[in-house]
């Protein structure tokens, strides 16, 4: 009797090939959070303005990944794994922004709070809601 199983080399580059997607998603919706928002500002260098605004923010996604991946081992396009890394972009991004001379009005944490909460966790959760529905 044999069974269909998926070799163990194919699960782990499947596994990767998630991973990579979901920090590509990450990357680029913080990105578009700076850049919407330097937008608003009418800044004369608009790309470099982004990148300093987002830097942070990708910090610490990057250490929310490094909890959420690397220690808890959850699957990174799980609404589980996105709350630590929307957690860390936002505290850690704070931290960094306010360290480096930074503005961190009440408004402008109000507001990276929940754009990007709705973006970090926002695909996830579509996803799992895709998932349950494939499988029933």
């Amino acid at each position: 009797m044999t069974t269909t199983q998926t070799p163990p080399r194919a699960e782990q580059a499947d596994t990767r090939r998630r991973a990579v997607v979901a920090v590509v998603l990450d990357v680029v919706l913080i990105v578009a959070f700076a850049a919407i928002g330097r937008a608003s500002h009418s800044e004369s260098h608009p790309v470099l303005e982004s990148a300093v605004v987002a830097w942070p923010f990708l910090a610490g996604a990057a250490a929310g990944w490094a909890v959420a991946v690397g220690v808890r081992r959850w699957a990174p396009a799980s609404p589980r794994a996105g709350v630590p890394i929307w957690v860390g972009a936002v505290v850690i991004g704070m931290v960094l922004r306010t360290l480096t001379g930074r503005g961190v009005a009440v408004s402008f944490v109000i507001v990276a709070t929940i754009v990007l909460g709705v973006f970090l966790l926002g695909w996830r959760v579509m996803v799992a809601g895709w998932q349950r529905r494939m499988r029933s």
